[in-house]
This record gives C-alpha cells, structure tokens and sequence, in this order.
C-alpha cells in the first residue's frame, strides 16, 4: 500500500493542481483576473490543493481499489479556480476555452509521462523501475481525469464547453440544471462502478498515448 501511494502521488497532485492553474491561466488572458488576483495563477501545488479532493478521497479510493476489490475510476479535485463569467471579453465563447484549458493540461501531462516512459524503455541505463511505475501511473491519471472532466454534465469542464458550443437560448436554459449537476454526476459515477460506460473510453485515449510513442504497459 505503501508502495502505491508512493507511486500516485505525484501524479496525482500534479494532475488535479496544474489542470485548475490552466483554468486560470487561460481565464486571464481573456480578462478574467480573478483568480489572478487571490494567486491562483501558479504553477505552486499548495496554491491549489483541497486535503479532501486533493489528498483523501483519491487515497480512500486507492486504498479500496488494493484491499477492497473494489473497481471504479479514480476521482479528485482541487480547490476550483473563481471564474468571473461576465469579466471575460466575450463570456459564452471565452467559457468554452477556460473549461477546455483543464482537461488539455491532462491530455498534455499524459503525453509527457508517456514521453518519460518511452525513453526509458528506449535507452539501457539502469532505468528504475520505480520510476516507469510513476509514469506508468501518470499517463493512467491524467487519462482518467480528462475523461471525467469532459463528461456534458454542469459544473464539470465538458458541461461548459456544452454551454458554450449551445445556442444562446438554448445554452442558458442548459446551464440552470447546474444546480443538480452533482448528483448526476454521482448517479454515473455509481451506475457505472464496473466502468461499463467511462473505462472503454479511458482505455482507448490511453491505447492511442501508447501507440504515439510506440510504447507497451500494463495499465
């Protein structure tokens, strides 16, 4: 157990961090300083982390997975980034690349784990195994947490791109279900504890990482 934790941790703090610092960057360059402004335009893990998103929960779940047999997609989050929607330029279309700018820092992260695990699986110089679990277990995060995160359900990032791709009348009436966001998201989450509906997705997007480095693990 020791040794998983030992094995996730990095990826995933840097996961779910960077992928809200992205948020905020992206927000910035399109006028929104709020975040900005309370310093959560970094790169600072410590600036982002929620102890129960960040640390518990993606551990209780680990620690399930190990001991409990028990099966499902590996969830977190971190603090949110604040969000002023009427402080960016255009606020329906710049939404849409503020949500999108999370799950690309996911897709961008599994492809520089992916890049890691290939050269050293490319090079014989005493490569540690430990550390082709750690990217291992990088291009598995980063996979799931894109995948989650663009699930068309308010707040997550793929419900904000919906609202944003939506035409007008259309994208606000979408938007007031976010209130019940939540619990369809947990309504998903538990009809799908086997990963009937997000693990053949998570496995593809992870085949296709494979196959862009011509690479072979065991995820």
């Amino acid at each position: 157990m020791i040794e998983t934790i030992a094995v996730y941790a990095l990826p995933v703090v840097l996961a779910i961090t960077l992928h809200e610092a992205a948020h905020g960057y992206v927000a910035r360059h399109f006028g929104d300083l709020t975040a900005y402004r309370l310093g959560r335009v970094s790169l600072n893990p410590i600036r982002h982390v929620d102890w129960m998103g960040t640390i518990v929960v993606p551990l209780a779940i680990l620690i399930a997975s190990r001991f409990a047999g028990a099966s499902g997609i590996l969830f977190g989050w971190a603090k949110p980034v604040p969000v002023n929607f009427y402080a960016l330029r255009h606020p329906k279309r710049d939404m849409m690349w503020v949500a999108a700018a999370g799950p690309a820092s996911n897709v961008l992260q599994a492809i520089i784990w992916a890049a890691l695990l290939k050269i050293g699986q490319s090079f014989d110089f005493g490569y540690p195994d430990a550390i082709a679990a750690v990217a291992t277990a990088g291009i598995m995060v980063n996979v799931t947490l894109t995948v989650l995160n663009l699930i068309p359900v308010l707040p997550l990032d793929g419900g904000r791109i919906m609202f944003s791709l939506l035409p007008e009348r259309l994208g606000y009436r979408y938007a007031r279900i976010e209130p019940y966001g939540l619990i369809v998201l947990v309504i998903i989450l538990v009809a799908d504890t086997q990963n009937r509906l997000l693990g053949p997705v998570t496995h593809e997007m992870t085949r296709l990482v494979a196959k862009l480095f011509h690479i072979d693990f065991e995820a």
